[in-house]
């Protein structure tokens, strides 16, 4: 019975935050959290909704620490490890955040957003063969979003590959013309239109 109240309570923490959310009351959700997480210390739902609410804030730093005590206390969880790579990929601090998407990887391969995270902060540390391999990872695991596509395209160009480059502006022509016709203008390659 004990339990079952706790739960409970859990639940009426979480819909309680939920619905300022949905009102728009950000700063009174942060609160709901705050409070579920004192009543239920270290639980991993109250610190990542802090740690979400508080990088969407603009507050890196204190979103950055509460990250930090979140995988302190739940290491095994490679979403967490994204959310940490995401703030300190945001935040200009690439090589930590490369360490961060890694372990993401490494815990859940087949999270794509970490794979994109990954390859952007390749990108931006220079390293564009381990870039790609990132890249193409995760546009197996999401081969409709655009965004890797696009990214890929970039690096190929900067490489000097640009038949590469062409053939994933034509890939994007059947379903992201738009991006594909970006892609043209950013890079000054000429393609011919997707068959």
């Amino acid at each position: 019975m004990q339990d079952l109240m706790r739960r409970l309570r859990w639940r009426g923490f979480k819909w309680r935050a939920i619905a300022l959310l949905a009102l728009g009351r950000r700063d009174a959700a942060l609160q709901v959290f705050q409070d579920m997480l004192a009543e239920f210390p270290g639980d991993a739902y109250p610190l990542a909704s802090i740690a979400h609410l508080q990088g969407q804030g603009g507050a890196t730093d204190a979103a950055l620490a509460t990250m930090a005590r979140l995988l302190k206390l739940h290491p095994g969880d490679g979403a967490h490890w994204f959310n940490q790579g995401f703030l300190l990929e945001a935040a200009g601090r690439y090589g930590e955040a490369e360490t961060a998407f890694r372990r993401a990887v490494e815990l859940r391969p087949a999270l794509d957003r970490a794979w994109y995270g990954l390859g952007l902060c390749l990108i931006r540390l220079g390293r564009l063969d381990e870039a790609v391999d990132a890249l193409k990872r995760n546009t197996q695991l999401q081969p409709m979003s655009p965004y890797g596509w696009y990214q890929l395209a970039r690096v190929h160009a900067d490489r000097h590959e640009a038949e590469e480059a062409r053939r994933i502006i034509r890939h994007l022509q059947r379903f992201e013309p738009k991006v594909a016709a970006q892609l043209v203008r950013e890079t000054g390659l000429l393609v011919s239109s997707a068959s």
